[in-house]
């Protein structure tokens, strides 16, 4: 076992945390790289998961660990720091929560130790800003007539709250768009103007929404609802707002989600007339092997070959492609067997999006056409 290899890995993700607007979980895995390198308690609590490679994401799953302690109140001294459990952190004192976080591990091994067994699943909420995006142009592609009700089919939906993006609130500088009561704003969800068919589209009315997940969670249980928590970054409040809304929503109108892979799934999806069938996905790609992605595929071109004018299909998704020397996050769209149109950009979680120049690269990357 490579002990070397974990602390590469977390510091690597110590950089994307920063990357993407968390001090403190940065602070804590830039320290907790340390330990492992010094064989301290955080060296304990992965033992046996040294050389799991980066998509495994140990670091975040012992992130997601010690959140759980805090906003279950089991890590009292360390809940000081987290603002998340009402504490504060000071980015320019960013080792004041290492003492606390180094004690919650060795205090708490074995819970630790069982937590990390489980896949990091956020289901982050602001990805449907996205997908709300792409069922806005779908429908105004179909033309002029009333926007048809949507089967939504999800793959890799953790929760599934993605499956009630419909009952989400958008919002930027001038522009709304959603239910004005949503438990969910989707705040900052553009950077500069959004696309003319979101601005003035109707609001979509799911009639249908499954999805499916090799470990679903259950978001209406204890233990579901603080995984999903967990597995957010404790300095991120705007996240865990959306996050709580969006199980308030799960409560009361519940999106099944069948354990099962995605191809498996896709092989009992239909078109049907006078719906817009929609499968949809996010960040999840690169879980799927790549055989089961295969089959994806065909299922996938299945439906595309079986959709019409009265029973259309639209393909959506937001995944990271590779473009140049970097890997961005792009929103793309297949309509029926049409082209693959790049409607979109954003930054990981979702928020905020952006809409790309004529003269942008990724709109000539693989698999793309013209809007």
């Amino acid at each position: 076992m490579s002990i070397a290899h974990a602390v590469a890995m977390f510091r690597h993700q110590a950089e994307a945390c920063a990357e993407l607007g968390s001090p403190l979980s940065a602070a804590l895995l830039r320290r907790a790289a340390e330990d492992l390198a010094a064989g301290g308690p955080c060296a304990a609590a992965i033992a046996g998961h040294e050389d799991a490679p980066g998509p495994s994401a140990i670091a975040l799953r012992l992130l997601g660990a010690v959140h759980a302690l805090v906003i279950s109140g089991r890590a009292p001294a360390l809940a000081a720091h987290y603002p998340s459990a009402g504490g504060a952190f000071d980015p320019a004192a960013p080792d004041a929560p290492w003492p606390a976080f180094r004690a919650a591990v060795a205090d708490h091994l074995p819970w630790i130790r069982e937590w990390l067994t489980r896949p990091p699943q956020t289901n982050e909420v602001g990805r449907a800003n996205l997908l709300l995006t792409g069922l806005a142009w779908a429908q105004q592609q179909l033309g002029p007539a009333a926007p048809l009700p949507v089967r939504l089919h999800e793959l890799g939906s953790s929760a599934g709250l993605n499956l009630l993006a419909e009952q989400f609130r958008c919002a930027s500088p001038g522009f709304l768009y959603g239910p004005p009561d949503s438990p969910v704003v989707l705040t900052d969800a553009w950077r500069g103007e959004p696309p003319a068919w979101l601005r003035d589209a109707p609001l979509q009315q799911v009639v249908e929404r499954r999805g499916c997940d090799p470990t679903p969670i259950d978001p209406r249980s204890a233990d579901g609802a603080l995984a999903l928590r967990a597995y957010l970054w404790a300095d991120q409040l705007p996240r865990l707002e959306r996050l709580n809304g969006a199980l308030a929503l799960a409560d009361r109108l519940p999106a099944p989600v069948a354990p099962i892979g995605a191809a498996e799934f896709l092989r009992d999806v239909r078109v049907a007339d006078g719906t817009l069938t929609v499968v949809w996905h996010s960040i999840m790609r690169q879980y799927v092997p790549a055989e089961e992605w295969r089959s994806v595929e065909g299922e996938l071109d299945r439906l595309a070959a079986a959709s019409g004018p009265s029973a259309p299909f639209v393909h959506l998704a937001l995944e990271p492609r590779r473009v140049g020397p970097a890997h961005r996050y792009l929103l793309t769209a297949r309509l029926g067997a049409g082209p693959t149109a790049v409607l979109a950009e954003s930054v990981p979680h979702g928020l905020p999006a952006w809409t790309l120049t004529a003269d942008d690269p990724a709109l000539n990357s693989p698999g793309a056409a013209p809007r």
